[in-house]
């Protein structure tokens, strides 16, 4: 089963994930919200839309920007809705 590990804690885990462009989308309800902050970052892929962001903090670490997802993804990249994916120093493993 896939997980998102970050700092050693798994972040998020599930057997329902979507892989687009090499990435891993988890579903939002299996993502830890205790080390979630909003950021006001975003950037816009052509074909998914715009994506939002947030930054990773526990225990003194802190990452920003490293979860993504788009809250309302053009109609081609549907199957990310309600996801969310990961990249600097997150690793998904299976």
């Amino acid at each position: 089963m896939p997980k998102a590990v970050w700092n050693d804690l798994v972040i998020a885990e599930s057997d329902d994930t979507v892989l687009v462009e090499g990435n891993h989308y988890f579903p939002r309800a299996t993502l830890r919200e205790d080390v979630l902050r909003g950021s006001d970052t975003h950037t816009v892929c052509p074909w998914k839309g715009t994506a939002s962001y947030y930054t990773l903090e526990h225990e003194g670490h802190r990452s920003a920007d490293a979860v993504w997802y788009y809250p309302e993804p053009k109609p081609d990249a549907e199957m990310v809705r309600d996801r969310v994916a990961f990249w600097k120093d997150v690793t998904v493993v299976d």
